[in-house]
């Protein structure tokens, strides 16, 4: 009896022990719940809080607010990026090579070659510039980067923006191929016509530039020639306030002329640098002639010691939206069919 009677003393004894141990514990932490694990894992502020809480109307707002950032403006559709340009070694030994690059800042529209302009004189004595107008053109541009190519040297290029819309893909080689490309107005009409308005060569102008940005997928080059160097004064100012650099030039090949030659354009050229030494030499592009003169030019500019000087731009040009717009819709216009072409054209007889 006395046993049992212990025992059950001991038992209640143990239990107040233990139940003594749990209360000591619970004091200690100072609650009996079970952790929070969410709140030691709580999220880190924001990197970007936002400037100002939303607060309930009529609630005061106690965050003084020292600076807000409003939402920004929708970005413009990005331009796709052009080929880059990957400049190769050069396989001929005997090229006549670039002597050196210039970089032109074009702030406040300077102008260039002396026929027209007579202020910036930057080259040295042997020294020309290569420039060609009126392209893109299959079969004579290609043939003109493949001679610039072979003798590893480079130009500079006044595109037409029609040109240009015909023919992306070849205006694309022109500056991938690591040439200068600026533009040439949107359809070479001369901009000192007599029919012409202040708004109509601005309108040459700035969708030229915008259709030639269109082609190449990327700014072009803020330069400018204007076409058959007829140097309209409100137009060369009006450039100057685009930062635009005006290129006139110091010899004309000519290449234009209906009785020129692929001999008469060469000899042109180097009769009249023989004159002046040196100087911004203007072709085109556009000219079968003149492809199939350069090969031989380029050789007798190398033979005679001559220098070429690769014309580069500080910066690109900024077109404007509302000619990109418009250029963009006119060249989306609706076609009054969509069927294949060899549903709609078939041959039905060849010689």
């Amino acid at each position: 009896m006395r046993s049992a009677l212990a025992l059950m003393l001991g038992v209640v004894v143990m239990a107040g022990a233990i139940a003594a141990g749990w209360y000591l514990v619970g004091a200690l932490r100072g609650d009996g719940a079970v952790p929070q694990f969410a709140a030691a894992h709580q999220a880190p502020p924001s990197a970007n809080p936002p400037a100002k809480l939303a607060a309930k109307e009529g609630a005061k707002d106690d965050v003084e607010v020292t600076g807000a950032i409003g939402p920004k403006p929708a970005a413009p559709a990005p331009v796709p990026a052009p080929a880059p340009v990957v400049e190769k070694a050069c396989a001929n030994p005997d090229a006549l090579g670039v002597s050196r690059v210039v970089e032109i800042d074009t702030t406040g529209g300077p102008g260039f070659g002396f026929q027209h302009f007579k202020q910036f004189d930057f080259l040295t004595d042997k020294e020309v510039v290569l420039t060609f107008d009126d392209g893109p053109w299959p079969g004579s541009t290609p043939a003109v980067l493949k001679a610039l190519d072979d003798q590893c040297t480079k130009g500079l290029f006044f595109s037409i923006g029609k040109h240009a819309t015909y023919h992306p893909e070849i205006l694309k080689q022109v500056l991938a191929a690591g040439h200068t490309v600026g533009a040439h107005t949107w359809s070479h009409v001369n901009l000192n016509g007599k029919k012409m308005t202040e708004q109509m060569d601005t309108d040459e102008i700035e969708k030229g530039f915008s259709a030639v940005k269109w082609a190449l997928g990327t700014e072009p080059a803020p330069f400018f020639r204007f076409p058959e160097l007829q140097h309209n004064p409100a137009m060369v100012t009006y450039l100057g306030t685009r930062n635009v650099a005006m290129f006139s030039c110091d010899i004309d090949s000519h290449d234009y002329k209906h009785d020129s030659t692929p001999e008469k354009v060469v000899s042109t050229v180097m009769t009249e640098l023989a004159k002046q030494g040196k100087g911004i030499i203007l072709m085109h592009d556009f000219q079968k002639r003149t492809a199939e003169a350069l090969p031989t030019l380029l050789k007798q500019l190398k033979a005679g010691g001559y220098k070429v000087v690769q014309i580069k731009a500080k910066s690109t040009f900024q077109t404007l939206p509302d000619y990109d717009e418009a250029f963009a819709k006119e060249m989306k216009l609706p076609t009054a069919s969509s069927r294949p072409i060899s549903s709609v054209v078939q041959t039905v007889m060849s010689k």
